[in-house]
């Protein structure tokens, strides 16, 4: 345990959160909204990687690791998706997935 808190406390946490993120990606329609959903279906998991790491093996770092790189590959998704964002509102002045249908062509 982690100072006396059970696991499954943070699984329900990290249950909640991916489900949230889930049901967020697929009912919302704002590019913006998208990507802070995919965010905390990533934080969710990094919430799972760090305590079956400090549950099973906690002498070692796999986990904490792993959360790292997630991290490093979350703020680079970030940027990349926040500059077609930007330029797609300049492009459409809209950054409604439902509105942008011109960039099949």
């Amino acid at each position: 345990m982690i100072q006396g808190i059970p696991i499954y406390h943070f699984l329900v946490v990290s249950t909640v959160m991916f489900f949230i993120g889930v049901c967020g990606f697929i009912i919302r329609r704002n590019l913006i909204t998208m990507l802070m959903c995919i965010e905390l279906i990533l934080n969710s998991v990094n919430i799972n990687f760090v305590v079956f790491n400090r549950y099973l093996y906690p002498d070692q770092l796999q986990g904490h690791f792993f959360t790292l790189f997630i991290v490093g590959i979350a703020a680079a998704e970030v940027s990349v998706a926040i500059a077609l964002i930007i330029n797609i509102y300049r492009r459409f002045s809209n950054i409604e997935v439902e509105k942008i249908n011109e960039l099949k062509f």
